[in-house]
């Protein structure tokens, strides 16, 4: 059911980002040492800037879960509930024609 307040309490599959997170490291490594076997130093120099990004992310995926249910729901763990007031953002506006 869509209650229009998605993206105020949206959530992350945090699971799935840090598995993705663990392939992008994996090829960024790749990446980075086989460049550097090739001599091709701006490729491993991408490929190591990616390392460091992918890195950083994953630290961040991980401090998430590590926070508890709150950043990664489980089964047993309801939906946020609806914003009584309606939601928290206004709409698009609606032109008139006459």
């Amino acid at each position: 059911m869509r209650t229009g307040s998605e993206p105020a309490t949206a959530r992350s599959a945090l699971r799935a980002r840090l598995w993705l997170s663990v392939w992008g490291l994996v090829w960024a490594i790749f990446g980075t040492a086989a460049f550097a076997l090739a001599g091709r130093p701006a490729w491993a120099a991408a490929c190591g800037v990616l390392w460091l990004v992918v890195t950083a992310d994953m630290a961040l995926i991980l401090r998430h879960i590590r926070q508890g249910p709150h950043y990664q729901p489980g089964r047993d763990i309801p939906p946020y509930p609806p914003p009584d007031g309606g939601p928290p953002y206004p709409g698009p506006r609606r032109h008139r024609h006459p």
